[in-house]
């Protein structure tokens, strides 16, 4: 890691840091036994066995783009965030590509041996322009960008497949967005720029070979595996193939019998996309730089296994994550005895909260939610997978026109019988209220210990429910009375209206005083609810 970023770290009194490399798993695990971030670059291996004998770590950041060397699923499971620096490198690695597409037209490392053999064979190294040529480019991120914006410099026709990109947004860039069959059926070169993942491991195969041009050209300098080293050495012997350009490898370093690296039509390098002296500052720098950010004010960026949220964002956010959590604990311990039988959560969101990304406030949601009835460590990063482990769905719905409030976030358990729904709004920059809990309105703080006393609107509940907390020297500080929203008037009178109390009492009050409040006429249910 370049030392600049080495310097980040130092330069904060708070951080310590400790700077080693090459380590064994064994040394890996021995480091990180009390270490909080770790940062790495490619060769590092943050395995499943890594990740579970670490107890204090909370951040990985990978000064890169490619995470596939870090088991992300059992990270989230553990709750340690995992960022990178795709912005970083991104232009070294897509002039690189560009290099590559060169070298490979023109057959320049070809005829570079052969001029240092002594030879002069000019006829043999024909090449082909790219001028008019059709280009496709899978992957439209960072690099695949900056790849077709370089392309069309050179008066290539771009091509692009990526199911996250619009027609809008191709437009505006001056690409055509197809279809993955059309792209492989009209480009004359392929080049691949997505991460390595399940999806997108053997994207070109023996079958995608098959429905190439004859003659097409193919690229390689994001992930080994993208491409099918045996099916792409097949297309190459069978001419479909007319040459190809890797700068990785499934193994590296790869084999030395790999037939790939002695193949007349292939260039190779080994994995020089992102080196450059401009590059190795940059992502070390970027990585830095954000793990310090995270360390001193929770700041995410570039976040892979969790929403990211800016150091500006989480201002504005922090009064709806703060609200979100309230929300989820008070579910949490209103559910806590029947927790096993939730099916599903269901958030929804109306007025100018749609306006953020809500992602982090459901994060938020579910984490209050499950922190209260489960015993395993649940945080922002694990709080959804966790959810999905336990078969309990989670559905968000996002209403931008204003209802009953600017803003209003509402959480809705359901298990197979019932639904209870409690739902909050944000005042002004730090104010927040629950405002409705099932179908009774009112106006809670919801802070401290809070007695929900659900009873029967009749004569003297409230009055002896603050007499027994009196004779027990518990103090209630505020108290919110509702009627049943639902209640029609005039309805049969024998037919009683219900009502809900939310008491803020100064102190938790014990089992002793909740039997004797249960026990009063006309009260239906009990529920003291901690939100310190």
């Amino acid at each position: 890691m370049s030392q600049n970023g080495i310097d980040v770290l130092n330069a904060v009194d708070e951080i310590q840091v400790v700077y080693k490399t090459n380590l064994s798993q064994d040394d890996l695990i021995k480091e990180l036994q009390d270490a909080d971030a770790l940062i790495i670059r490619s060769s590092t291996k943050v395995t499943k066995e890594v990740l579970a004998k670490t107890n204090n770590l909370k951040i990985i950041g990978r000064a890169g783009i490619g995470v596939d060397n870090i088991d992300c699923a059992v990270a989230t499971e553990r709750g340690v965030i995992v960022i990178n620096t795709p912005s970083g490198n991104a232009t070294t690695t897509a002039e690189h590509s560009i290099a590559m597409l060169m070298a490979l037209s023109r057959h320049i490392p070809q005829a570079d041996k052969s001029m240092h053999n002594g030879a002069w064979e000019k006829s043999k190294f024909t090449g082909t322009e790219i001028t008019g040529k059709t280009i496709g480019v899978f992957g439209f991120g960072n690099i695949g960008k900056i790849v077709a914006d370089r392309a069309q410099g050179l008066r290539m026709r771009v091509m692009v497949y990526d199911p996250f990109l619009n027609a809008q947004v191709a437009a505006k860039h001056g690409v055509e967005l197809v279809s993955k069959e059309t792209l492989l059926e009209r480009s004359d070169y392929i080049t691949v720029h997505v991460p390595l993942n399940d999806s997108t491991r053997n994207l070109i195969n023996k079958k995608t070979i098959q429905t190439m041009k004859t003659g097409v050209r193919i690229l390689n300098c994001a992930r080994g595996g993208i491409v099918n080293e045996s099916d792409l050495l097949d297309g190459l012997n069978s001419g479909k193939i007319s040459g190809a350009a890797i700068d990785v490898f499934v193994e590296e370093p790869p084999p030395k019998d790999n037939p790939l690296l002695k193949h007349e039509r292939v260039i190779c390098t080994p994995h020089l996309g992102a080196s450059t002296e401009e590059a190795q500052v940059n992502v070390a720098v970027q990585v830095a730089e954000q793990i310090r950010d995270y360390l001193l004010t929770e700041e995410i960026r570039n976040g892979v296994n969790c929403p990211s949220i800016s150091s500006e964002m989480l201002k504005v956010l922090k009064p709806y994550l703060k609200l979100c959590d309230k929300l989820g604990s008070f579910q949490g311990q209103i559910h806590r005895e029947n927790h096993s039988e939730i099916k599903k959560l269901t958030i929804s969101y109306t007025g100018s909260v749609t306006e953020y990304d809500t992602n982090a406030l459901t994060s938020a949601l579910v984490h209050g939610f499950l922190n209260t009835i489960l015993d395993a460590s649940v945080n922002f990063v694990n709080a959804l997978s966790m959810a999905e482990s336990r078969g309990i769905v989670v559905e968000e719905n996002v209403v931008h026109h204003v209802q009953d409030f600017a803003n209003q976030i509402t959480f809705a358990v359901s298990d197979e019988n019932q639904t209870n729904l409690i739902a909050g709004t944000v005042f002004g920059n730090k104010n927040y209220r629950f405002v409705r809990f099932n179908d009774f309105y009112l106006e809670v703080i919801p802070d401290g210990y809070i007695l929900v006393l659900h009873n029967y609107d009749r004569p003297g509940v409230i009055g002896k429910t603050t007499s027994i907390l009196g004779n027990h020297k518990i103090n209630v500080s505020r108290m919110q009375l509702t009627l049943e929203n639902s209640h029609q008037p005039g309805s049969d009178a024998s037919c009683l209206q219900e009502a809900v109390s939310f008491i803020n009492i100064d102190q938790p009050a014990n089992g002793i005083i909740q039997e004797e409040l249960i026990k009063l006429d006309n009260v239906i249910a009990v529920h003291q609810i901690d939100l310190n």
